[in-house]
């Protein structure tokens, strides 16, 4: 018995040094070699039309209980997986906010996984916590913020922003950690195009959905006559505001509120505690910092609390890499206040590397070694190039659009996000909306192309958002033509 159980040992371990090789490693690293390869050139479907249960039966069956060869292994990957995969890196994948990622942190992904060292603490992470500190220092340099700010790694922006509305309800309710939020709770005020994690956190904290306050907006950015209209009502009924949250770069069209008269708001309507806490999500349009093209997009971040920001975004890193930065380190420490000894030394000299104590995660991947190796190899001057190239294509295809009366572009981008309208003549209302969800799902699954859709002033619109280097004008006209064609058959069948 002893001896078959160490004949079984000796095998599995024998499998396992065997899979450490580069040999071992080349079949499923050709397989992302021959993804880029091919959507490089543009071929193939950018997308699939099978439905997910011919997928699912396509995977069903008892689970493996032995081993496959690792080549095998990849080989079922490719014909079981990767035909129906949503091709990000082809040129005509103009649809959500995921990027096609730049291939050195791509490749970065698989030592990140190697190494597999969590970011909670020092001892965990010897090399890359002093790594993050320093990246956070660039990008809080960017902001313009002194050495007081801080911040770290994120899953994505609903995370950071989540973090730092933490840190705005310990400022204003300091002793919620003890007894709760109480019976007159804080509000939250936000835009009318904020993203669903303003919600979302109000929610999770315990704020409540109705202590949540929406401002509506003017030419697709938060209003400030309306900002302060509310502000002003909230402040003379005694309500307290926890915090203001502005949108750089938002979800469905781009457009990024005026942040310097929101801080100006912030400040006429201090309280006790000084000005309103500002919080901005730019999970989108944070890259505009590093172009001196779109930094003026902008202008006011400095005065800011809080900052959300994705990496994973339009500095195209591969999932995931958002951060959160505050002005002061102080008050993300604040907001996850806890004891934890068998992790967290209070008071050691390790603690002011811990990045644990100020993070919603524990376990956490060393995400920051991806976005370093980015700035590395491309420089911060190129990737702000890729993103006022990103951004320069919306422009185009608004050109492109202006020109037509079937489709119409209903915003100057301010990124690079478009959306527009399809105008069929004699179709209006409801009826619409109905013909432009069939189009967008008739043009996706035809392969030509994807593109997404959202809802602008009550009415389904078309959406695009380029989040690939190798997108061009030729592209985007290609995706005109595709969606005329697929028009002129959505019409025909009406």
């Amino acid at each position: 018995m002893m001896d078959t159980q160490m004949d079984n040992d000796v095998e599995l371990l024998a499998m396992l040094d065997a899979d450490t090789t580069l040999d071992a490693a080349r079949p499923i690293l050709e397989l992302a070699a021959s993804y880029f390869a091919d959507t490089r050139r543009g071929e193939g479907p950018v997308s699939t039309w099978h439905s997910a249960q011919v997928i699912a039966d396509r995977l069903a069956g008892p689970m493996p209980r032995g081993p496959r060869a690792l080549s095998d292994v990849a080989r079922r990957l490719s014909s079981l997986l990767l035909q129906d995969v949503n091709r990000l890196a082809h040129p005509m994948c103009i649809g959500h906010q995921v990027s096609a990622p730049l291939p050195a942190a791509v490749w970065t992904d698989a030592l990140i996984s190697a190494l597999n060292q969590s970011q909670a603490v020092r001892e965990m992470s010897p090399s890359f916590t002093p790594l993050e500190h320093q990246v956070i220092a660039w990008m809080t340099d960017l902001v313009g913020w002194d050495e007081q700010a801080g911040g770290t790694m994120t899953s994505g922006g609903t995370e950071a922003t989540f973090a730092a509305l933490l840190a705005a309800r310990s400022r204003a309710v300091p002793d919620v950690w003890t007894n709760g939020l109480g019976a007159n709770a804080p509000v939250v005020v936000c835009g009318e195009h904020a993203h669903y994690a303003v919600s979302r956190a109000a929610g999770a904290m315990g704020l409540g959905m109705t202590r949540v306050i929406v401002i509506p907006s003017r030419e697709l950015r938060m209003d400030p006559d309306a900002l302060r209209a509310r502000l002003d009502a909230l402040c003379t009924g005694g309500t307290r505001v926890m915090a203001v949250v502005a949108t750089a770069g938002c979800t469905a069209t781009g457009s990024f509120d005026d942040l310097t008269a929101i801080a100006d708001l912030c400040d006429e309507f201090a309280d006790d505690h000084g000005p309103l806490w500002l919080h901005v999500d730019a999970a989108h349009g944070g890259a505009a910092m590093l172009s001196p093209r779109h930094r003026h997009r902008v202008q006011g971040l400095v005065r800011a609390r809080s900052l959300a920001w994705d990496p994973h975004k339009t500095l195209l890193l591969p999932l995931s890499a958002g951060m959160v930065l505050v002005r002061s380190q102080d008050d993300l420490t604040r907001a996850f206040t806890q004891e934890a000894p068998y992790l967290f030394s209070s008071g050691s000299a390790a603690q002011i590397w811990d990045l644990g104590p100020r993070s919603f995660q524990c376990s956490r991947r060393a995400d920051v070694l991806k976005l370093w190796v980015a700035i590395e190899r491309y420089g911060s001057d190129n990737l702000a190039r890729l993103y006022d190239r990103l951004c320069r294509m919306a422009q185009t295809l608004h050109g492109l659009l202006s020109a037509r009366r079937d489709f119409v572009p209903l915003h100057e981008p301010m990124s690079n996000i478009l959306c527009f309208a399809w105008r069929p003549e004699g179709i209006t209302g409801e009826d619409l909306d109905t013909l432009t969800d069939a189009l967008r799902e008739r043009y996706n699954r035809s392969g030509r192309g994807w593109i997404t859709a959202t809802t602008l002033d009550g009415r389904r619109v078309l959406r695009v958002t380029v989040m690939n280097a190798r997108t061009d004008d030729t592209h985007l006209a290609t995706l005109v033509d595709g969606l005329v064609a697929e028009a002129a058959l959505v019409l025909h069948k009406r």
